[in-house]
């Protein structure tokens, strides 16, 4: 399993702000750089970093690969940063998914990469329906964080720092 594989990437981009979708349909998550209403989360990149998206489900991992599996939508990365993503449209139970989702991903991740070029790494659960930061019991977020070497954030907004 190659998380890296450049038949699953787009980009670099560089923009100071775009958006990453997933219709919903059967089909692989995605960069949008112009139709704002079908961006489930909104990368925000002040210093115009180089990020490269890469599909994870249904790119890296196919449907029929590591069934029963769980595994996010996505990740971003650039020189020592990399964002897993999660995207989601529901209006109710759907953060203890995809955390569940984004575990799963970083467990998979760790197992078959060295990730210590890394040294900004985060999982972000990102909700069409909720664009505003969820609270994370910060219990959670730290043993998150001390499990994993992930920070753990709930909002449709990811910043590039």
């Amino acid at each position: 399993m190659n998380f890296f594989q450049t038949g699953c990437q787009e980009g670099p981009f560089n923009q100071k702000e775009f958006g990453i979708c997933d219709d919903q349909n059967l089909t692989k998550a995605y960069v949008d750089l112009e139709s704002r209403e079908k961006w489930v989360a909104t990368v925000k990149n002040p210093e115009q970093s180089p990020l490269t998206f890469t599909a994870i489900d249904k790119c890296v991992i196919l449907d029929d690969e590591e069934v029963g599996i769980k595994r996010c939508d996505g990740m971003l990365t650039t020189s020592g940063l990399l964002y897993l993503v999660e995207l989601k449209d529901k209006k109710s139970d759907w953060q203890t998914d995809a955390i569940a989702q984004l575990e799963s991903t970083v467990q998979l991740l760790r197992a078959t990469h060295d990730l210590s070029a890394y040294t900004l790494k985060k999982a972000f659960a990102c909700n069409k329906r909720h664009r505003v930061f969820a609270e994370i019991d910060n219990e959670q977020n730290l043993l998150f964080f001390r499990k994993y070497g992930f920070r753990l954030d709930i909002q449709a907004t990811v910043l590039v720092v």
